[in-house]
C-alpha cells in the first residue's frame, strides 16, 4: 500500500504560533529592534506614501482598463459606455485593494497586495455577452456575483492548499508568473494594439528601450527614496520624451468628465443564467489558484510568509471584492502580479503604501479627468518599465528555486515539466485550439496549468509510494530544516 502523504503545517508548533502572533497587524516584529514594527505594517511619511502608491497605480493602470476596453465593444456598448466601464473598474479595483491591504475581521491578506480586474475572465465574458448590449452586461454581472459568493464560501477550504506549495512548487509558479507577464510588456512596447498601423514600429520599440534604459540608470544613480520611485520617475521622463515623438494621446484628457460616479446597476439589474454562472465559477477557481500563488510569492518577498490564515483572508478579500464589483459595474477582481515585481524591485514593503494606491484608484474612478492624466503614459513607455517589473517577479522565482534542493530526487524534473507546460500558452498560443472553450479558461493560463503540474508531480515523486521517513531531528533554531527539504512541505 502506498504511504499516506505526510504534511506538517509548521516545523515547530509553538514557534510558529509565536511567529504568527508577531506578524499580526500592529504587532512588533520579533527580529531586530524589538520596538520596530514589521516593514509590512510601517506607515511612511505622507508624501512618500502618496508617490509610492501612485507608482503602483501607474504599474497596474493599463491592466485594469484593458478588460473593459475589450468587453465593452464586444457586447455592443458605445465608446462613452465603455469609458464608463473603465472608470467603474478603477473604482472597484481600489475597493478590492483596500480590502486586501487594510482588511477587517478575517478578510484581507494585510500584505502590499494589489487587486484589479482579472484577465482570466475576458474570454468567457465576451462569449457570454457578445452583441447582447446591456442585457449581456447584466448577465455577466449576475454570473460574477454568484461566482464571488461561491469563492467566499470556499476560501477557508481552498486556503489549505498552501501545504502543497513547498519551494519546488512556489519557485516554479513565481517564475511562471513573471515569464507569463513578459509578453504583456512586449505587447505594450509595440503599441498595445496589433491592428494599429504603427504596431511594432521602430518609434514604439525605441521608446520602450529608452524607458527601460532610463529606469535602469535611475536605479543606478539615485539613492534612498528617489531610487525607490525610479519606475514612476522613468514613466514621467519617458512620457515627456514621447510627446515630441508623437505617441502621446491627449484626446482622452479633453473628452473626460471632471466628476463622475459609477451609478449602481447602471446597465440594469443583474441577470442569472446557468451557463454563464458555471463559466464564471470556473474563472473564479482559476483566479483563486493564481492569487494563492501570488500571496505565497509576495510573502517571501516581504519577509512575512503567507500561512493558511493569510491566504484565507486574501481569498476572502478577492472573492468579496468580486461579488461587490458588479454593484458598481465592475468585473471580477484578482491579484495583480506586476505589482509584486514592483515591491521586489523597490523594497518598499508597507501595505499602507498599496492602500494609498487603492485610495488613488477610487479617486480616479470618481474623477475621470484625473484617470485620463494617468492614461497619458503611452503603452510603449509602460512596456519598457514593465520588462523590469515582470522580470523582477521571474527573478524572485529563480531565487526561490535556489532553495528547493534541485539536486535531490526528481525536483529538477518537476520544475522542467511544470515550466514546460506552463509556457505552452505563451510559446504556442493556439496549442489548445481544438479543445472545448470551457477548458480554455484553465488551459490558456500558463500559471494555473504549471501550478497544477508542479503540485501533482511533487506529490507523485516526493510523497506517494515512498516509505515513511524517520521524523526529522528537533530543530535547534528558527531556520532549521528537515534533512530532506522536500520530505515535509512546511506552510509558514
Amino acid at each position: 500500500m502506498a504511504a499516506t502523504p505526510r504534511f506538517r503545517k509548521n516545523a515547530v508548533e509553538g514557534k510558529a504560533a509565536g511567529a504568527r502572533a508577531a506578524d499580526e497587524p500592529g504587532r512588533e516584529h520579533p527580529v531586530g529592534d524589538p520596538g520596530r514594527k514589521h516593514p509590512v505594517d510601517e506607515k511612511l511619511p505622507p508624501l512618500r506614501m502618496f508617490t509610492s502608491g501612485l507608482q503602483h497605480v501607474a504599474a497596474m493602470y493599463a491592466g485594469v482598463v484593458a478588460p473593459p476596453m475589450i468587453v465593452g465593444p464586444a457586447v455592443g456598448l458605445s465608446a462613452k459606455e465603455t469609458a464608463f466601464l473603465m472608470g467603474a473598474s478603477l473604482f472597484t479595483a481600489g475597493i478590492a485593494t483596500l480590502l486586501q491591504t487594510l482588511g477587517f475581521w478575517r478578510i484581507g491578506a494585510r500584505l502590499p497586495f494589489v487587486n484589479g480586474v482579472s484577465f482570466a475572465g475576458v474570454t468567457p465574458m465576451v462569449a457570454i455577452g457578445k452583441d447582447r448590449g446591456h442585457d449581456g452586461i447584466a448577465v455577466i454581472f449576475g454570473a460574477i456575483i454568484v461566482a464571488g459568493l461561491l469563492g467566499f464560501v470556499l476560501a477557508p477550504y481552498f486556503c489549505k492548499l498552501v501545504r502543497f506549495f513547498p519551494p519546488v512548487v512556489t519557485g516554479t509558479v513565481i517564475t511562471l508568473i513573471g515569464v507569463s507577464l513578459l509578453p504583456v510588456a512586449f505587447n505594450w512596447s509595440q503599441g498595445g494594439n496589433a491592428t494599429a498601423d504603427d504596431y511594432g514600429s521602430m518609434t514604439n520599440i525605441t521608446m520602450a528601450a529608452v524607458t527601460l534604459v532610463i529606469v535602469l540608470a535611475l536605479r543606478k544613480v539615485l539613492r534612498g527614496f528617489l531610487q525607490q520611485i525610479a519606475i514612476l520617475l522613468g514613466l514621467v521622463v519617458g512620457t515627456l520624451i514621447a510627446i515630441p515623438a508623437g505617441i502621446t494621446d491627449f484626446g482622452a484628457l479633453g473628452d473626460a468628465d471632471v466628476v463622475g460616479f459609477p451609478t449602481p446597476f447602471h446597465f440594469g439589474a443583474p441577470q442569472f443564467e446557468i451557463a454563464a454562472i458555471v463559466s464564471m465559477c470556473i474563472v473564479m477557481l482559476v483566479c483563486m489558484t493564481e492569487s494563492t500563488a501570488d500571496m505565497l510569492a509576495l510573502g517571501k518577498i516581504v519577509g512575512r510568509p503567507a500561512d493558511e490564515r493569510t491566504i484565507e483572508g486574501g481569498l476572502r478579500a478577492d472573492t468579496l471584492g468580486s461579488a461587490l464589483s458588479p454593484l458598481f459595474n465592475g468585473f471580477m477582481c484578482s491579484a495583480f502580479a506586476q505589482n509584486i515585481g514592483l515591491v521586489a524591485m523597490t523594497k518598499v514593503r508597507s501595505r499602507f503604501v498599496v492602500a494609498a494606491g487603492g485610495v488613488i484608484l477610487v479617486l480616479l474612478g470618481l474623477v475621470p479627468v484625473a484617470a485620463s492624466v494617468i492614461a497619458l503614459v503611452p503603452l510603449p513607455v509602460l512596456g519598457g518599465a514593465g520588462i523590469v517589473l515582470f522580470g523582477s517577479v521571474a527573478a524572485s522565482g529563480v531565487q526561490t528555486l535556489a532553495t528547493a534542493a534541485l539536486e535531490k530526487g526528481e525536483n529538477a524534473l518537476i520544475v522542467a515539466a511544470a515550466v514546460g507546460v506552463g509556457l505552452i500558452p505563451i510559446a504556442a498560443p493556439d496549442f489548445y485550439h481544438a479543445f472545448p472553450k470551457d477548458m480554455l479558461v484553465v488551459l490558456d493560463s500558463g500559471i494555473s496549468t504549471g501550478c497544477v503540474v508542479a503540485i501533482v508531480l511533487n506529490l507523485a515523486f516526493n510523497h506517494w509510494g515512498r516509505k515513511p521517513d524517520a521524523e526529522p531531528e528537533a530543530e535547534a533554531g528558527a531556520d532549521a530544516q528537515p534533512k530532506d527539504p522536500m520530505a515535509v512541505p512546511v506552510a509558514h
